[in-house]
């Protein structure tokens, strides 16, 4: 008789990373953090203080506890330069130096805490991770969006941002969706036309181009879409989006995925969108633009986090080849989360993948076919 595990195939759960991934994390948008206050963040296992200088105007990420007695700076005080501990006011530089203890003759010798390499770019916040504590290598960069940062800035909406934090969950999960076709007609109620990965370096990119299923209500994503989106590093995703509002007249978007790690099983999740305003729209239907993108992607990622935390982690998936490259990405992704030296030119080397979808698209326009047919006959039969 043959065993029960040679007939079955037995999901391998495996364990998450012991560590965070090496790489910038985005901890949101910048301005709500310039309001003089010190922001608590919960990630990396820990917990992080932000805050604006009043001298240098900078943002600075430290360790949210005190190394004196253990107080949490994030509910301390902005002083000058420095964040100063609600407990016994000794207060901190944004380089981790302790500024002064107004009741104490010197300062210990020792009195430093940890400042975390902190960026602004595309006017959001990021802090560089590497369980090693090496600074940023050369090369591996953010990139600035036109939109944001180029002449053409002023053409562009405001930010619209949103973010939830998801429990029961690895990071990994958000990042498997950059291989994942099939899951766009199921989660996000899209036919994916056509689908291409590219791995290269720390770049992991999705090709796609879209049509939206007719059987659900999609609102404002009820467009063919062309979609460029790319990670940059293990958790910051720049998503280009095209789509036809009118005949010859195409709408220009940029969307944010990204999430930072809270612990082994739980991240923040945060997107956000920009929208390129059309000849003679004003900054408020620009604005309008925007949210109701976001309002159509909240509702996907709703869905997804939905499944991501009822679902196993499976680090053995069984797949067809029309699931994607999921062992692929999931080989470059595991760069992050290695010493830098042990990085093997499997993780990093240009590799690229086209998924033929017209098999799929074949039998998912036959279910949307069934479906409408079936509405349109139960209509029928309740009409007076």
């Amino acid at each position: 008789m043959t065993a029960l595990n040679d007939e079955v195939r037995v999901i391998d759960a495996g364990r998450p990373p012991a560590r965070f991934a090496r790489g910038w994390h985005c901890l949101g948008l910048a301005d709500p953090f310039k309001d003089g206050e010190p922001h608590e963040i919960e990630a990396f296992g820990t917990k992080l203080v932000v805050f604006q200088g009043q001298d240098d105007g900078e943002l600075h990420v430290l360790n949210a506890y005190c190394p004196h007695m253990g107080g949490n700076l994030a509910h301390g005080t902005v002083k000058g330069d420095a964040v100063a501990c609600p407990f016994h006011d000794w207060r901190w530089s944004g380089d981790g130096r302790c500024a002064g203890i107004p009741y104490a003759r010197r300062v210990p010798p020792r009195a430093r805490t940890r400042a975390w390499t902190a960026l602004e770019r595309n006017r959001q916040l990021f802090v560089w991770h590497d369980p090693e504590g090496n600074p940023p290598p050369v090369g591996v960069t953010l990139p600035e969006i036109e939109g944001i940062h180029g002449p053409d800035a002023g053409e562009w909406s405001d930010w619209t941002w949103k973010t939830a934090r998801v429990d029961g969950s690895n990071c990994r999960e958000i990042v498997d969706n950059v291989v994942d076709m099939a899951h766009f007609f199921y989660v996000h109620y899209a036919f994916p036309t056509y689908f291409k990965n590219v791995f290269e370096g720390h770049v992991a990119t999705q090709y796609m181009e879209s049509a939206p299923r007719g059987d659900m209500d999609l609102g404002n994503l009820s467009s063919p879409l062309r979609s460029d989106a790319s990670y940059h590093g293990p958790s910051y995703m720049i998503d280009y989006v095209f789509t036809e509002v009118a005949p010859g007249v195409e709408m220009e978007m940029v969307l944010i995925n990204s999430h930072y790690p809270v612990g082994a099983d739980s991240f923040v999740l945060q997107y956000g969108a920009i929208v390129k305003k059309l000849p003679g729209m004003t900054d408020e239907a620009a604005a309008e633009a925007a949210r109701s993108l976001i309002g159509g992607l909240e509702t996907g990622f709703e869905q997804d986090i939905e499944i991501w935390r009822n679902k196993t982690r499976i680090d053995n998936p069984l797949l067809t080849e029309e699931d994607g490259p999921v062992y692929q990405l999931r080989r470059w992704y595991e760069q992050f989360y290695v010493d830098a030296a042990d990085v093997e030119d499997a993780m990093t080397r240009r590799f690229e993948f086209e998924i033929d979808t017209r098999r799929a698209n074949q039998a998912w326009r036959a279910e949307v076919d069934g479906n409408l047919a079936r509405r349109a006959a139960e209509t029928e039969a309740g009409a007076p």
